[in-house]
């Protein structure tokens, strides 16, 4: 089987003013890296709209309502001094949730072994009902409730090594003994949140904070020591990976030393859980990664892994 690349226009009508880090671009430069030979075999599709029932599993229905609402016919809406509402936001971010929902349908009926889902804004910031740092909805959180909702699955893992910590899927899932969230991140950094010491109250948060500076080696120490290990004992029957490129060591948000290679490194990895213990299930959602290049090349070693093993 092969992988699947979700993807849709809408998520270039996301409008940031000029100088926000998230942009546009972004999806341009995965477009353009993804239209390299090597990538000849992925399989492509568009995203569809997300329905709002799956959204409410996640998000309550008048928050969903009222950020529609606030939705601007023209000009932009801040919702924080880092969170844009666009013309083109709603459709955008729906197709992101949408697609989401769509890479579980795939993988979970086997039409493919995995899934990279390059749509924004992304979502890992956002809780229940806040949106904030950049984020809307949380596309991971509603991509795991609806595998709970339509296949029965019992236990999901989401692991999120976006350099910022993902402070809105730790919120959803705090209480939750279904959904093992796991995450490296720099700290001290945005939103502030992620110490080894928040542990969820059921056991099912797990947080390996690195340090400014750290590079490929303490990244991959935190998995080894402190993620894998959690993984394996949860046996996650899907793993949904919240992948932000921004621990590259060019990301101008955020100062770990990441290179291509550790992030090639450590989906396979991943991969080789969910090969033990989800049969291979693993849907993949774009998160942050602000330096174009970085950016590409790092999305690109993670799907070469996705696609290779």
């Amino acid at each position: 089987m092969s992988t699947l690349l979700i993807t849709h226009p809408a998520g270039l009508a996301h409008a940031t003013p000029t100088g926000h880090p998230e942009r546009a671009d972004r999806l341009r430069a995965l477009d353009r890296i993804f239209e390299q030979e090597r990538f000849s075999t992925l399989l492509r599709d568009q995203a569809p709209m997300g329905e709002r029932e799956d959204v409410i599993r996640v998000h309550p229905g008048d928050f969903v309502d009222g950020l529609e609402a606030a939705t601007p016919d023209e000009g932009v809406v801040r919702i924080d001094s880092d969170t844009i509402l666009s013309p083109g936001s709603w459709e955008a971010v729906m197709r992101a949730v949408g697609g989401a929902c769509f890479a579980v349908d795939e993988v979970m009926e086997k039409r493919v072994a995995n899934a990279f889902v390059a749509m924004r804004p992304p979502g890992h910031h956002c809780e229940t009902r806040r949106p904030m740092g950049f984020c809307l909805l949380n596309q991971a959180a509603i991509a795991a409730r609806h595998a709970q909702a339509k296949y029965g699955i019992a236990r999901v893992a989401i692991v999120d090594f976006d350099v910022h910590h993902g402070n809105g899927t730790q919120e959803i899932f705090w209480a939750d003994d279904s959904v093992l969230y796991a995450s490296t991140h720099e700290m001290p950094l945005y939103p502030g949140t992620g110490a080894v010491t928040e542990t969820g109250a059921v056991g099912t948060i797990v947080n390996a904070p690195l340090r400014s500076g750290d590079a490929g080696d303490k990244f991959q120490d935190a998995f080894e020591n402190r993620i894998l290990p959690r993984l394996q004992n949860f046996q996650p029957e899907l793993l949904i990976i919240s992948a932000g490129f921004d621990a590259h060591k060019n990301d101008p948000l955020a100062s770990l030393r990441l290179v291509d290679t550790d992030f090639g490194w450590v989906t396979k990895r991943l991969m080789d859980v969910a090969d033990k213990h989800a049969e291979g299930r693993v849907v993949s959602i774009l998160e942050g990664g602000y330096d174009l290049e970085g950016l590409a090349t790092s999305a690109a070693a993670h799907v070469t892994a996705l696609m290779h093993g």
